[in-house]
């Protein structure tokens, strides 16, 4: 028995070592030398106090901002420590359910608007955390942000044309805004107006 066990005791050691302690060491070591920002949260600072994150989606409810996609997160959205998507399939009742409920809330909240509504803002994410939408997304509530916030739409879509992201590399994956910055930079602007 003892030859059996020892091996393997010493065998559970080493790999606990291993890949418990050496392996995330490195790993937590590399990512803070090599991406300090990303490593440590990519927290959005604003007058000292960070007010969210970069790489995680947060809720909007008021009209006169930019909403991100739904978060599929329960009972929270943009849950981080619940990440993960909704798991309904496309025969799944539910499913079309809440594209209806979302499509109603959109335009419930700016009835004057007829265009299709941009996909992104009826599913959530694989994650439920998804901080960007398309820059479509944008356009497509420009017209409500503009109108609330009495904000010329030329000057709307520069700020949404300042916030896309293009693809990386020219290549992978598509153009998108991030929600919580574009909606810094509107809080901003609106400030900045305002004092003039």
């Amino acid at each position: 028995m003892r030859a059996y066990l020892r091996p393997a005791v010493t065998l559970l050691a080493g790999l606990t070592i291993l890949t418990g302690v050496a392996y995330p060491a490195l790993v937590t070591g590399l990512s803070q030398a090599l991406f300090p920002d990303r490593a440590a949260g990519s927290f959005v600072m604003q007058n000292g106090v960070a007010v969210g994150s970069r790489l995680i989606g947060q809720s909007f409810s008021d009209a006169g901002h930019f909403w991100g996609r739904p978060s599929a997160t329960t009972p929270t959205p943009y849950d981080a420590a619940a990440s993960g998507g909704s798991e309904l399939g496309p025969s799944n009742p539910a499913l079309s359910d809440s594209f209806a409920a979302r499509a109603r809330q959109l335009r419930a909240a700016d009835p004057a608007n007829t265009a299709p509504i941009p996909v992104d803002l009826l599913t959530a994410s694989a994650s439920g955390l998804d901080p960007d939408i398309s820059p479509a997304a944008a356009t497509y509530q420009a017209p409500r942000v503009a109108r609330l916030r009495r904000i010329a739409m030329d000057t709307l879509q520069q700020l949404v044309a300042t916030h896309t992201t293009g693809r990386f590399l020219g290549l992978f994956g598509e153009p998108r805004v991030n929600v919580l910055l574009l909606n810094l930079a509107l809080d901003s602007a609106v400030v900045a107006r305002s004092t003039r």
